[in-house]
């Protein structure tokens, strides 16, 4: 998402951040770009007018013209700017200060993501909050969209209404609304019907759900692909339903993400979660610092940090740390290294997030490597003997053959990843003299981050440093791809 808006925008800010000093002419200029790559990204009209005339009136002024640093004070105005554009604080997530069952309604267009989406707030309701909560779809319309909901029920082990056949929305409404009172459920999940398009029926029946059940949100799926269309749809739903937030789907998409930037401001109600991928754990919090850090490829390494202590064992983490300060590193351990990166999104995800590594993710974009390179690091190192993974240096050139005809690889790919072995462990080498991983945890600002304790308060499980960072071989490996 955003790839397109985020290298226009690098390109204009690069060449705001060469020139040094800078006139009123080269900010006015830099904005006509960027009001074009707004634009093309699909971002309403009103919106983008909004957003240039407050940055340039901010840009222009004599504080930041005659400052040491033009470029870079111009940047951080769009930075902020952005970040106001897409709602300004983080999302406090779901409002469940209410009576239980708190009612949580699920609108928009058909094909929105509307029922994945209501599993993925049902599992998250239940795995990271605590709460009983019960889903029911009032989807009479589209062909096995009940039993759809009842079989990711039964996947996440979030209880479902059973499904009478015949019975209307309205009546299904209230069906749950006792059985979730009855169940002691803390939350009731309602996955409503969509349309093809805004039309009068369904917003009469969006109207009678919403007033036998009495949401405490009413929130609006909503397809980041689908661009301007979004927007249009946000705008019919806003006039005749009382939202609470939004939520962008398929926010991992290749697409302009005109939606995204343009919803907060159209419908006047935060963004709350963005789904980013088919799985049913892949949602999370709406930031739009974030987010917006993303967009001007500043990286997002909190979400990184995030995602990594979700995805990856603590145990291994701390066996790994008290190796990594001893100076110990073998295949076994990169191996490890490799498959919690492809755990935690792949290659694809992780340049993303890192800063100043925008330039890789496009080498590997058009070079059209893929994630198939963990797979084949994987496969060599699967290849070796236990004693060769235990001590790398015993690869003579005979055994190298043999690895490389065992993992369907070539000799130079066994190599490429001895190299990035060494490499790590050199690494490894300077971390214990930084003062071991607690004092790399410092550098990072890491402190612990309340990710557990591996290694002396160092956030234990980013790969590659333990830092934040990929293995120090395999950037090279992405950049000279």
């Amino acid at each position: 998402m955003f790839d397109n808006l985020s290298d226009r925008l690098g390109t204009v800010f690069d060449r705001l951040r060469g020139r040094g000093a800078l006139s009123e002419a080269d900010v006015r200029e830099a904005m006509r770009e960027i009001r074009i790559a707004l634009l093309e990204a699909d971002v309403a009209l009103p919106v983008v007018r909004r957003f240039i005339d407050a940055v340039t009136e901010k840009a222009v002024g004599q504080d930041v013209l005659r400052s040491v640093t033009p470029g870079q004070q111009v940047v951080k105005i769009v930075s902020d700017e952005l970040t106001d554009m897409l709602g300004g604080e983080a999302s406090e997530g779901l409002n469940l200060a209410a009576k239980p069952p708190v009612v949580i309604m699920m609108v928009g267009l058909q094909g929105s993501g509307k029922t994945t989406t209501t599993a993925k707030l049902g599992r998250l309701l239940k795995d990271k909050q605590g709460k009983k909560a019960m889903m029911a779809s009032l989807d009479v319309n589209r062909p096995a969209a009940q039993e759809q909901l009842a079989v990711l029920g039964e996947q996440i082990g979030v209880a479902t209404l059973p499904i009478v056949k015949g019975q209307q929305p309205v009546d299904i409404a209230r069906r749950a609304l006792e059985s979730a009172r009855l169940q002691n459920a803390d939350v009731l999940l309602l996955d409503t019907a969509g349309r093809l398009h805004v039309d009068e029926a369904l917003m009469a029946e969006m109207k009678a759900v919403a007033s036998v059940s009495a949401p405490t949100e009413v929130l609006l799926v909503v397809d980041s692909l689908t661009g301007q269309d979004a927007v249009n749809v946000a705008q019919s739903f806003s006039g005749e339903v009382p939202l609470t937030g939004v939520i962008l789907t398929r926010m991992d998409g290749d697409a302009r993400g005109g939606a995204a930037l343009s919803m907060r401001y159209v419908t006047g109600k935060p963004i709350k979660f963005a789904g980013t991928g088919e799985k049913l754990d892949a949602i999370e919090v709406f930031d739009p610092k974030r987010v917006a850090g993303r967009i001007l490829g500043m990286g997002d390494v909190v979400s990184l940090v995030e995602r990594a202590a979700e995805t990856i064992k603590v145990e291994e983490a701390e066996a790994l740390a008290k190796r990594m300060a001893k100076g110990q590193f073998d295949m076994n351990d990169l191996r490890t290294q490799l498959r919690q990166m492809q755990s935690m999104g792949g290659l694809g995800m992780l340049a993303g997030m890192l800063p100043g590594m925008k330039k890789a993710k496009a080498a590997m974009a058009a070079s059209g490597m893929d994630d198939r390179i963990l797979l084949h690091m994987d496969a060599i190192i699967g290849s070796m003997t236990p004693k060769e993974r235990a001590r790398p240096e015993l690869l003579n050139a005979k055994r190298k053959k043999r690895v490389a005809a065992g993992s369907g690889t070539e000799v130079q790919d066994v190599n490429k990843l001895l190299k990035m072995h060494q490499e790590m462990g050199r690494a490894m080498k300077q971390i214990r003299k930084m003062g071991g991983l607690k004092g790399l945890g410092a550098l990072f600002g890491g402190g612990g981050g309340g990710m557990g304790g591996a290694g002396g308060g160092t956030p234990p499980s980013l790969p590659g440093l333990g830092g934040g960072a990929m293995p120090p071989g395999l950037q090279d490996l992405i950049k000279n791809k």
